[in-house]
């Protein structure tokens, strides 16, 4: 390659950062995008890119990190690297089902809320009220423990307890726009109340619980990996990262068996706390704009 097409090469990089808006080329922005990507990549490639299988007892017990298995063994001789890797399969697709729905119900009912008011308000905010009653984490075990050890019955009992922020959220922002000249425009050109519901409030109101449905990933990833440390979630030898903590609670001189599943959870949090934290420094024109005056 020549000296031009490498300058060139890099005045089209420069270009294109040039692009981005300033939240997104700050230093905790470019973490985060690097570490949810790259964990991104380990869920898909997982068979690829592990060692071992993450199910096989060929390896010494209890194994320090070492050449040929980087993160050590476990008290059954299995590779902690490739079970790792295998747990992002498990853990991270999980947590985004759970948000996803989180946001499709609670969102919803929160918007019926706010829109229709009246016995309809009171009837979801109250339902609301009662879950928010209970801690979150006691909710979420009792319901857990009621249904029976499982991931997919633990999936379930965080969907019960996360569901009411996205609907108090949702109702409170509904509220505020509902009366606006454009919603009441439509309305008295014959929009239904479900076009106007879903044309002219719900896309004022996607940016704040898109923010919040970024920050509850890492919150959602926890609970869900905390119940299965408690024994309700995962069962031997799904190789997810709660129950990988609590197995490494056992042996716990050997460090690695617990560290580097806890790691990988911290990580992952981290990555969307801080990709919630830009996404919303990005659509608050405010915020956005005074890092920009201070990027100057």
């Amino acid at each position: 390659m020549t000296g031009d097409a490498k300058a060139d090469g890099v005045l089209a990089r420069k270009g294109l950062i040039r692009r981005l808006p300033e939240a997104w080329r700050q230093p905790l922005a470019v973490v985060g995008a690097v570490l949810a990507v790259g964990w991104l990549v380990v869920a898909l490639a997982a068979p690829l890119l592990a060692p071992h299988d993450p199910l096989a007892q060929d390896l010494p017990r209890l194994a320090a990190p070492g050449p040929g298995h980087w993160f050590g063994t476990d008290q059954l001789g299995r590779d902690i690297l490739s079970r790792v890797m295998y747990g992002a399969r498990v853990s991270i697709p999980l947590t985004l089902l759970l948000v996803a729905l989180s946001v499709l119900i609670g969102g919803l009912l929160g918007a019926c809320a706010g829109y229709f008011g009246r016995w309809v308000d009171e009837t979801i905010m109250r339902l609301a009220d009662l879950v928010f009653a209970f801690p979150t984490v006691i909710l979420a075990m009792v319901v857990a423990a009621a249904l029976g050890a499982s991931l997919g019955n633990a999936v379930l009992a965080v969907l019960v307890v996360a569901w009411p922020a996205y609907a108090r959220v949702t109702r409170g922002l509904v509220l505020g726009v509902r009366g606006r000249e454009f919603v009441l425009s439509g309305r008295l050109l014959g929009f239904s109340a479900w076009r106007s519901l879903r044309v002219d409030v719900l896309p004022n109101v996607t940016g704040p619980v898109l923010v919040l449905a970024t920050l509850d990933i890492g919150t959602a990833l926890l609970l869900l990996s905390g119940l299965s440390f408690l024994g309700l979630g995962a069962k031997p030898p799904s190789p997810e990262w709660g129950a990988m903590v609590a197995s490494g609670v056992e042996v716990f001189d050997s460090w690695w068996v617990a560290t580097f599943p806890g790691l990988a959870i911290l990580t992952v949090v981290l990555a969307f706390n801080f990709l919630g934290d830009t996404l919303r420094d990005a659509l608050d024109p405010r915020t956005a704009r005074a890092i920009k005056e201070r990027a100057l």
